[in-house]
């Protein structure tokens, strides 16, 4: 058997996507990949089809559900059991109704044709102009250990597109400037039919001369050169959420460049890059800390310092305790972003720190402490599993 491939791999997107992102690659998958749209493929291509949509249906039905999606992102396959076991082969479903299923009045209401219509206008009418999206902006902003426990909010600079001052985005100075395209009469889109052995087809395609816009400008504004448009740098704050992750992925709607002709601004996605921090490792929801502790102070035992994010926390080392002990301080690791989980917990290594130099007397008391029968090593000690138990956090 094949080994499972990640969800978020099977829908080429990535962990940090927005609902609207996940939806949209599966729009995609299942337009390429229902059975409906191989019936005149060959017995391989069918099985191929058939596989790779069950595949991406079940990345679907975790990652468009908020909860499965959490506990998939915190615990894999192990948190979503159900949906891996489901037997995805009974019942595709009409490619029709699936697509009116995502894209239909509960997502902002456009039909069938619609949501072929950016695939080369496959099911589509061409009677409508497109709107227009502008594109998306990436950007990286560090953040360090103790912005991500708290959350914070911080301010990056881009540049990119904003609709031009002087002529107010319309491209022209003077509204009776902007014309309808004569090529497509306003709708952004030319029709093209061929007559083949099968029957007349009918397709659809990008306006040549309004380039899908629906308009022309006869008189372009001089600072825009007629595109709307104009390149600005500024600032913009974006809230970071407490727990997020090195290579997480923020979608901040509307802050992208603007488009062309008053269309859908693009989005603002931001990237995690998480910096090191001087004393704590991170994995996931946990932290890790090692003590270095003296000899004396494993032997008599002692109470030690250990800096935590939210304030330096005190424990109590019991007399004898042995280099390598681990100690869990629950509830004082990463708070969970998804909010599912709780905090993690902070471990916490000791290590006994054994001299190299002592003076003579120093090694005169060692000696005389070595005749002891309580400093001889105890073959019955359970030392050695207590440490292979806790190693793994190591």
């Amino acid at each position: 058997m094949a080994e499972k491939r990640d969800y978020y791999e099977v829908l080429g997107i990535e962990k940090g996507a927005s609902a609207d992102d996940i939806k949209g690659a599966y729009r995609k998958a299942a337009l390429k990949w229902h059975p409906d749209r191989w019936v005149s493929g060959t017995a391989e291509e069918k099985k191929t089809a058939e596989e790779k949509f069950k595949e991406a249906s079940e990345a679907y039905s975790v990652l468009s559900d908020p909860d499965k999606k959490a506990k998939y992102d915190q615990f894999g396959f192990a948190g979503v059991d159900g949906a891996a076991g489901q037997d995805w082969s009974q019942g595709f479903g009409n490619l029709n109704d699936i697509l009116n299923n995502l894209f239909g009045g509960a997502f902002g209401g456009f039909g069938f044709g619609e949501a072929f219509g950016g695939f080369g206008g496959f099911g589509g009418n061409g009677n409508q102009s497109r709107t227009l999206r502008g594109r998306d902006i990436r950007t990286r902003v560090k953040l360090t250990l103790e912005e991500i426990y708290n959350g914070c909010t911080k301010e990056v600079t881009i540049e990119r597109s904003r609709p031009c001052p002087d002529c107010g985005g319309r491209g022209a100075m003077n509204s009776s400037d902007i014309k309808t395209c004569p090529t497509c009469n306003g709708t952004g889109q030319v029709q093209h039919i061929a007559n083949s052995l099968f029957g007349r087809t009918m397709s659809y395609a990008t306006c040549p001369q309004c380039h899908g816009e629906g308009k022309i400008v006869s008189n372009p504004c001089k600072k825009c050169s007629g595109t709307g448009l104009v390149r600005i740098r500024e600032n913009v704050k974006v809230t970071i959420p407490a727990g997020v992750e090195n290579g997480m992925q923020l979608s901040v709607k509307g802050e992208g460049h603007s488009a062309p002709r008053g269309g859908v601004n693009g989005d603002l996605l931001v990237i995690i890059e998480e910096q090191p921090h001087s004393n704590l490792k991170r994995d996931g929801a946990n932290l890790f800390y090692t003590k270095v502790i003296s000899v004396t102070d494993a032997i008599l035992g002692c109470s030690v310092g250990i800096p935590c994010l939210d304030g330096e926390t005190k424990i109590k080392l019991d007399a004898g305790i042995q280099s390598g002990t681990v100690q869990r301080l629950r509830g004082k690791g990463m708070p969970n972003v998804n909010g599912y989980g709780g905090r993690g917990d902070l471990y916490v290594k000791i290590i006994v720190w054994i001299p190299r130099h002592l003076s003579k007397s120093e090694k005169d008391a060692v000696e005389q402490l070595g005749k002891s029968s309580n400093v001889v090593p105890d073959p019955n000690r359970e030392d050695k599993a207590l440490f292979e138990k806790e190693s793994k956090y190591f």
